[in-house]
């Protein structure tokens, strides 16, 4: 089946972030999604007391709320969830899986929510009904006849925190540490980076730090697209004048200017807020030389300072007192000249030395960043040198400063509060083994990349998954699709169907979940739920909307199912009795991990929920040495695995990015209003000087190959060149589409995260295909 988009054309955008353009979006999902009548009600709920917590992004949820408290993402994200449109098992009857391999990922998931358990027939490819009772059974036996390190059990990230608390006992009690989630593929190089740097895996600053900060630095995020709701606090600082300096490859329009759609006064007017009071284009993979720059800019004006016996740049008193390593970090940055920092960043000396300005003149400074920094072979280096930056003038510990990493979905940070990692280590090993009886594995299990890589050599044979997207979130998709096929049980826990549920194996079950937002009644009880956001506070919420069919069950449920039928009742942990009383789940949680969810049945509910404790925060570091500690990073090349040298003058350092209509995997429509594309995302967004000494012209069709191992063919397209402002020698396009073109050993060092921000590739003319043709970008519309 092929989707007919309306005529694709590219025209810049000009307008603000926010405004009639979000308003407009909403309507245009509303209708489209059937869902005119009931999700308007529900968005009232959303992010709100004794409401739903958004199915999208994890960005904070006010103890305050904004009589709208949602953004046009959320608001897309709760459409895409309360869609009037099914996907029954009559749909199945009239679709092979082989079929359905040829649709896309959008008319997959826009064909609606799924209302059936089902089981695939390999003899018509089909999936067919089954009961939830044989499903369990089945899932069981297959789970049984393996062996426990054969199996990885996957989370997405949108999981309750009773639910991912389970799966992880479940999975430990079954006897293996392979619990891979959606951090290892976005933000485990914080986790890594920031434990060792200052002692908490998590970010420092909370809502209220907006109220007091007077400086604000963003490093590779997209807040228009990726937490719209953050435009708010950043309003209210912009009009208390408070500059905000952004380092980013692309001109994202929610970091220049924005409009709220729930003010009267700015829809009708013409006025919109600045964001950014500095905006520095650096160069893909160039970020480290630019807060280096700004550090040796920095060094020499606190020289200078105490030549003239004037106060100093930098808190000597919090360096000495607070931290080690700082004689070893600041010959590191003096050993580069700025030529060479100028030429890696792709910044001039002078935009980093006014960035630095405003930094020292600044005294609560907070740096907030996504994974235009974590997403590179050195990412963890990037997020230790932001933290570094900030110790310079003691801007952690102290209200209005701090590092905020914004991590993409939902739960993606709670999980991992509650177990959900592949390190014992990680976990209370001893409270788990004493309260439920059974043994944790010792042997460390695998993250994401090594379960792709086990895959491949046919170690992993069985792969529960716990929502999520995991063949098109992963990187090499086309060397992964046939090791994914060839798995001998694949289960999925999911809403809708997607790519991933099309390659079946050889034993596959596809389990339909309540959705975040539809009430859960167990046995006549009401059940609630609660969520870690972003800044590291937690928040219960319940689902208000009625369930999109009779047959759904909670993934609670779900996976107290697969455990009792799984697993021989010698671990002391009542599922059933825990399926049935979901706040009997957070008592076990609060005894496993006590210092932060003592009190939680109450806790949760009051306003804005209760933060976890966060000892970085009251300046206690624990850390090896006991001190916030500046690592050292000796080298400028965030992706020296895939350097192809000054020489190579036809490779292109590429980064995958989102567009304004999509969440993570799940393609909203085709639209990228920001960044003026309609109708495709089949595009290549590339500097113009590079377009033109290439060889090739605005419109021009290419298929993009990776610039590394040439034994291995890694290539996507056609797709159609954009001229856009991007740096020389740098280029875009959208993922998941391009994350064939990233080698799967091409990843963070020590956090495994794939470096999807920057791949070298190549291009190549090559013809466009009908469908593609069909979504041609209009010539005469190229205006930058």
């Amino acid at each position: 089946m092929s989707l007919i988009h309306p005529a694709a054309h590219y025209r810049p955008y000009t307008s603000a972030s926010g405004g009639w353009g979000s308003a407009h979006a909403v309507m245009n999902i509303l209708w489209r999604e059937q869902a005119l009548f009931s999700t308007p009600a529900a968005l009232l709920k959303q992010n709100k007391p004794k409401g739903f917590a958004c199915v999208s992004c994890a960005w904070a949820k006010p103890g305050n709320p904004h009589a709208l408290e949602f953004c046009e993402n959320g608001a897309k994200a709760t459409a895409w969830e309360l869609t009037s449109s099914k996907t029954s098992p009559a749909f199945f009857e009239e679709h092979t899986l082989t079929e359905l391999r040829d649709w896309t990922d959008y008319a997959l998931e826009q064909h609606g929510r799924l209302t059936h358990p089902l089981r695939y027939d390999a003899e018509t490819d089909r999936y067919r009904p089954t009961t939830w009772e044989q499903a369990f059974a089945g899932i069981g036996e297959q789970l049984k006849a393996l062996s426990p390190d054969e199996v990885v059990f996957y989370a997405s990230g949108r999981a309750s925190l009773e639910t991912s608390f389970m799966y992880q006992l479940f999975a430990r009690a079954y006897g293996t540490n392979n619990l891979p989630d959606s951090s290892n593929m976005c933000h485990e190089s914080t986790s890594v980076g920031l434990q060792e740097s200052i002692g908490v895996p998590v970010g420092t600053v909370t809502l209220a730090d907006f109220e007091h900060t007077d400086c604000i630095f963003f490093f590779g995020q997209n807040v228009g697209s990726n937490s719209p709701r953050m435009l708010h606090p950043l309003q209210e600082a912009r009009k208390r004048h408070v500059p905000i300096i952004t380092f980013n490859p692309i001109r994202e329009r929610g970091l220049e200017r924005f409009v709220n759609p729930q003010s009267p006064v700015e829809m009708v007017g013409p006025e919109s807020t600045v964001i950014s009071t500095q905006y520095h284009q650096v160069a893909i993979g160039g970020d480290m030389a630019a807060v280096m720059g700004m550090v040796k800019a920095l060094l020499a004006m606190d020289r200078s300072a105490i030549e003239r016996q004037t106060e100093p740049v930098l808190d000597h008193g919090f360096i000495a007192e607070h931290t080690d390593g700082f004689e070893e970090f600041v010959a590191e940055v003096e050993r580069h000249s700025w030529e060479a920092l100028e030429r890696r960043a792709g910044l001039s000396r002078g935009a980093m030395e006014a960035a630095a300005t405003v930094y020292a003149r600044s005294e609560r400074v907070m740096v907030i960043y996504g994974m235009g920094m974590t997403q590179h072979r050195h990412g963890v280096e990037n997020v230790q040198m932001l933290v570094n930056l900030l110790l310079l003038r003691g801007n952690i510990g102290k209200t209005g400063a701090g590092i905020c990493p914004v991590r993409g979905h939902s739960n993606v940070q709670g999980q991992r509060t509650v177990g959900i990692t592949e390190d014992p280590a990680k976990v209370p090993v001893d409270k788990i083994e004493s309260l439920f009886g059974f043994k944790v594995p010792q042997r460390k299990g695998l993250a994401t990349v090594d379960s792709c890589e086990a895959m491949l050599d046919g170690s992993v044979k069985g792969f529960i998954g716990l929502g999520g997207n995991f063949l098109r979130a992963i990187p090499d998709t086309h060397r992964m699709e046939p090791a994914w096929a060839g798995l001998t049980l694949n289960v999925q826990v999911a809403t809708k169907l997607n790519r991933s549920h099309l390659l079946p194996g050889k034993q596959a079950w596809l389990l339909p979940c309540l959705g975040r937002i539809e009430l859960d009644c167990q046995e006549g009880v009401e059940q609630v739920y609660s969520t870690e956001d972003s800044t590291g506070c937690i928040h219960g919420w319940q689902g208000r909307a009625a369930p999109a069919s009779d047959q759904l069950r909670s993934e609670t449920a779900i996976i107290a199912g697969i455990a009792q039928a799984t697993l021989d009742g010698s671990e002391r942990v009542p599922w059933d009795a825990w399926r049935r009383d979901y706040a009997q789940i957070r008592a076990a949680i609060a005894q496993v991990y006590p210092e932060i969810f003592h009190d939680m049945e109450t806790r949760m509910w009051a306003p804005g929920g209760f933060h976890r404790p966060l000892a970085a925060a009251q300046r206690q570091w624990k850390t090896e040495t006991g001190k916030a500690r500046f690592i050292t990073a000796r080298h400028l090349d965030e992706d020296d695995d895939v350097s192809s040298g000054d020489g190579a003058r036809d490779v292109i350092q590429l980064m995958t990015l989102r567009s304004n209509d999509q969440f993570n995997t799940t393609v909203y429509g085709y639209n990228d209003r920001f960044r003026g594309v309609h109708g495709t995302r089949s595009v290549v967004f590339m500097n113009r000087n590079d377009v033109v000494r290439l060889g090739f012209a605005a419109g021009d069709w290419v298929r993009l190959r990776t610039a590394v191992e040439p034994e291995v063919r890694r290539e996507v397209g056609p797709m159609q060149i954009i001229v856009y402002d991007i740096p020389e020698g740098c280029a875009a396009a959208y993922y998941p589409e391009c994350n064939p073109l990233v080698p799967l050993w091409h990843y963070a060092e020590r956090s495994k995260v794939p470096a999807a921000k920057s791949v070298p590739v190549t291009l190549h003319a090559t013809l466009p295909d009908t469908q593609a043709q069909a979504r041609a970008v209009p010539l005469q519309d190229q205006v930058i």
